[in-house]
């Protein structure tokens, strides 16, 4: 078992296809590395948030940067068993799935903003998030990303 989540292959994999999907739906870069290991490595070091999850129904976290781990209050394993439904109050859940609705038809959603909640229960506003579709390399939908660097706690 490797010390830290970013440098397990799957991760690393994983880690590229968030940025090739970010420069693919925003034709910006979400870092700029080379290869597999350093973009993990940036990705996960960011002083940015950055998370996402899969396709199931109840879609499950698989990622979360060092940022948004610290803003949890979790750890890597306790994470990326979280259904991020739950990473929501039960009151924003109506307009969070209206957002993810919109992901399905434009690729990504810029300026979205939300509230929070930790696993010690602290709330915190999300602002100027971007929320975007992550795919492979043969355009196969994997799952959602989000990245925000300005939040607040409440």
């Amino acid at each position: 078992m490797h010390n830290v989540p970013y440098q397990q292959p799957a991760v690393k994999t994983w880690s590229r296809y968030l940025t090739q999907s970010y420069q693919h739906w925003r034709h910006e870069a979400l870092v700029t590395m080379a290869d597999n290991a350093a973009i993990a490595q940036a990705l996960f070091e960011a002083p940015f948030a950055i998370v996402s999850h899969g396709t199931q129904e109840d879609p499950i976290f698989n990622y979360a940067n060092r940022c948004a781990l610290n803003l949890w209050a979790m750890d890597w394993a306790t994470f990326t068993q979280l259904p991020s439904r739950l990473s929501a109050e039960p009151i924003h859940q109506e307009e969070r799935a209206q957002m993810l609705a919109q992901l399905n038809t434009q690729g990504f959603v810029d300026n979205y903003q939300g509230i929070r909640i930790s696993s010690q229960g602290q709330r915190f506003y999300i602002q100027q998030a971007t929320i975007w579709n992550v795919i492979d390399d043969q355009g196969t939908h994997l799952g959602q990303a989000a990245t925000f660097q300005h939040w607040q706690f409440l």
